[in-house]
């Protein structure tokens, strides 16, 4: 004991000592009295029962205890698993995956400046999975593609890019969240090499994605939950059908109810379109005008023909 360390050091009383240590002389004189044998099986019983069920608290590990037979309080319980290292562990948060953002969260001002991509899932009436992965720009409202399939990767999430790319010209930044198909290391890799910057929303937020999830409410309301579908290829159909209606026929109150093509084309007709390409597509698009440049013959044998 440690005042009776420093009354043997100092050769002074034990008040002295206490005094010096800011102890109460009651604290020093005190012996803990022995435990009785039902303190002591009780105890092992507490133990036993804790080690016996891992994952329970002690108002639960009082409960069983008190089913053997045992007139046992939650706080002796308690006590007893803490001076054993008997707590329950709490539960850590769990640690979501964010994708790296390489743009800023802004706000579209011109067709092909930001576009949004998010998946939507239901069940074929035969039974199987079914995903939709929709493309929308977020000025013109335009849904770029509904791509349908049982299951979809990063892999086909790049196919169908490439394939919006080259009918509409390339934007400038894509809005997600943080799904494993949009921020696999093949997509930030071709995003990259193809210079499109990403803005990923911040997990458990997906008001930051309003436009991709508004879209994603009017196309369950509007088809999924008004169709029957069958199979997979009668669903492709369906959804093409669809986003046609909604892109050509389909009024949209935040552009004056004009559909999402006649909002495009009044902007193309004023000039703050953007047909940006990127360097991939530029390449084939260079390779394919050059091959048919090589196989047009010239001006003059073609005068000498006719």
């Amino acid at each position: 004991m440690i005042a009776a360390k420093v009354k043997v050091a100092l050769s002074c009383s034990g008040r002295a000592a206490c005094r010096w240590l800011n102890l109460n002389r009651g604290t020093v004189g005190y012996r803990p009295k022995p435990l009785t044998d039902r303190q002591r099986q009780l105890e092992l019983e507490v133990v036993r029962v804790s080690r016996a069920y891992p994952t329970l608290g002690y108002k639960k590990i009082t409960r069983k205890l008190r089913d053997l037979g045992y007139g046992v309080n939650k706080k002796l319980v308690q006590r007893i698993r803490r001076e054993e290292g008997l707590q329950v562990p709490a539960p850590k948060p769990r640690q979501r995956r964010r994708g790296i953002s390489t743009g800023l969260p802004r706000q579209a001002g011109r067709k092909n400046q930001v576009w949004a991509w998010d998946f939507v899932s239901d069940y074929t009436e035969r039974g199987g999975r079914l995903r939709a992965f929709n493309l929308i720009d977020e000025y013109t409202r335009e849904c770029h593609c509904i791509h349908a399939d049982r299951q979809i990767g990063a892999a086909d999430v790049l196919r169908v890019l490439e394939g919006a790319i080259a009918r509409h010209g390339a934007p400038e930044y894509i809005r997600s969240d943080n799904g494993p198909e949009f921020i696999a290391k093949a997509v930030q890799r071709w995003l990259k090499a193809n210079r499109i910057k990403t803005i990923y929303i911040e997990p458990g937020c997906p008001w930051q994605n309003g436009y991709a999830e508004s879209f994603n409410g009017r196309f369950r309301r509007e088809c999924l939950n008004r169709e029957l579908l069958y199979t997979l290829r009668e669903s492709r159909v369906v959804f093409e059908d669809w986003r046609h209606h909604y892109n050509e026929e389909r009024p949209h109150r935040s552009l004056g109810l004009q559909t999402p093509a006649q909002f495009a084309q009044s902007q193309a007709r004023q000039g703050s379109g953007s047909s940006r390409a990127t360097p991939s597509l530029r390449r084939n698009l260079e390779e394919k005008q050059s091959n048919e440049n090589n196989q047009q013959p010239p001006n003059n044998i073609s005068s000498k023909v006719a």
